[in-house]
Formats: structure tokens, sequence, C-alpha cells
């Protein structure tokens, strides 16, 4: 079967949410700011989603800095290349805070019916990107791995999936593929010693992979997310992962080149990817839903 992650309008289900929350092609829903009020209110719209459908996973990007979905009442996160100075600056102190900001968000994401966050980020920042910036942990790869690691080590301690994103690195390019399609010229090599670093060193705890909507030429002529190369014989067989492959939205404009969204879903799933990801345009969700059952 192929999958399909998805997300809602508003602040509750809709009856068309609740008729689509039960297609046996959705993997979950993933939330934004839109879809937050209160903590109340939130628990009941996660409550309400597996009421529908007691399957699926309920997601969100809570990753701290800029990217922190849910704010009001909720403990507001440092952005990771915060952690990432703290760290060269005092390493056993930063540790345990970050362990402690950790736990904490787990917490509250779970106490509201929340079941994962799509992180840790393991772009390394080399200071040109529009969109990975301060998401990074920062330019030192061994850095990078490390916090990434202890990320890792505490999603799972308290029950929370662990997704490494953006394979193989979102660092190095300037656009910010949410805009436009960024192109990585870079040699394989130069991208295994460095950007692949933090995969090579946690591919067997993580439980997900967000591939990149970037073309790097000198391996591919499509994005990571759409390439045979990158997902089944570089992180498959190469490196080894066995966990869930999610394509990042492919309403994306970086995406846009790569047909309509049904056939940018198949070139995902054809790539390798298990669950394509499907936001902010409920007519192309429903086309890729109706595709994914009959292909």
């Amino acid at each position: 079967m192929n999958y399909v992650l998805l997300d809602i309008a508003g602040l509750a289900l809709t009856a068309e949410d609740q008729e689509i929350l039960q297609h046996p092609a959705v993997f979950g829903v993933i939330l934004f700011a839109r879809n937050y009020q209160n903590p109340r209110q939130l628990r009941e719209l996660t409550e309400s989603i597996h009421r529908v459908n007691s399957t699926l996973c309920i997601t969100v990007d809570q990753e701290g800095g800029r990217v922190q979905r849910f704010k009001e009442s909720f403990t507001l996160l440092p952005s990771m290349r915060e952690w990432g100075l703290q760290y060269e600056r005092d390493r056993e102190q930063a540790v345990v805070a970050f362990k402690t900001m950790l736990k904490t968000m787990v917490t509250e994401l779970k106490s509201v019916g929340v079941q994962a966050t799509l992180m840790p980020v393991l772009d390394v920042d080399y200071g040109v990107s529009q969109i990975i910036g301060e998401r990074s942990f920062g330019r030192d790869v061994t850095v990078v791995t490390q916090l990434a690691n202890i990320a890792v080590d505490v999603l799972h301690q308290y029950g929370m999936p662990a997704t490494g994103k953006h394979f193989p690195g979102h660092g190095a390019v300037v656009l910010d593929s949410h805009e436009q399609l960024p192109i990585d010229e870079r040699e394989f090599e130069q991208i295994w010693q460095n950007d692949l670093v933090p995969y090579q060193k946690l591919v067997h705890c993580l439980d997900a992979i967000m591939p990149a909507h970037i073309i790097y030429p000198a391996i591919d002529d499509k994005p990571a997310g759409f390439s045979r190369i990158w997902l089944q014989e570089i992180l498959r067989q190469r490196l080894g992962f066995t966990g869930l492959i999610m394509s990042d939205d492919i309403t994306m404009k970086a995406a846009h080149c790569f047909g309509d969204y049904v056939e940018r879903a198949h070139l995902a799933w054809e790539a390798g990817c298990n669950v394509v990801t499907v936001c902010n345009y409920r007519p192309g969700a429903i086309a890729v839903l109706e595709s994914a059952a009959s292909g």
C-alpha cells in the first residue's frame, strides 16, 4: 500500500475531514499553527481524529526556534543552532539542558495527543541556506551528529519516533525549496564526507527519514525525494536504512516541475518513499489518495 500524510484546515474536523481520514491510504495527519488555539482545543482535535481512525499518526514540526507550531501555553524552545552554540561553549551543561528541553517538549506534545515531531534536523549549516539556518545544530558535522544522537535517544526514551531530515543535506544550497528548486552542484564524495555523516552514524536508530526536494546533478537529475539512486541505492543499500521514508510536502514549489500531484506522488512512491506528504491543497490530497488506492 502507498500511504499519504495530509493536513486539515482548521481547529476542528469538518465532515469532509472525517470522511477523508477513514481512507485506508491515510498514514496520518500533520498539524500546523492554524490548527492550534489552546491545549484543550488541541487535545479535543487529536481525540476526534483518533475517534475517526485510531491508527493514524498525528505529527507536527515542533523543532524549536522559528519552527515551532504550538507556542502559547507551550514552552518556547530554543533553536537547534542555539543548542549547538551552547554545546561548543560548555558540553556537559548543554547536554543536561538539551535533554531537559526535549523531555519537556515530548511531555507537552503527548499531553495533547500528538505522537511525533518531525526531528531532528540533520542538515549541516554552511551559512548560505535561506530555509535551514538556525534549524541546524551548526557547521561542525560532529556537533550535528552528537546532538542529533542525543535528540533521538531522548525521543525514544519517552516514546516518540525520530525523523531525520532533509536527506542527503539541505544546508549547502541558497534557495528555499518551499519556493524554488535548489540545485546542489557538489560531487558525491563531498556530500558523503560531510552532510551524510549524521546519517551514517544514526541510520540504525532513526525511525524515519525525509528526503530533500533538491537536485544533486552529480548523482541524479531528479530531486532526492524522487530519486531511486538516492533512496534505494544510497539510503537503503549503501547506508542500510530499514525505516520509513517520508517525502517532504509535494505541494512545495520545488516539486512543481515534476507533473501534477498524482504524478509527483507516484514518482516519490516509485523512488522508494513509503509515505507521501500532501499539504495545503485538499483537491490534490484527494487525487493522490484515490491514486494510492488504485495503484
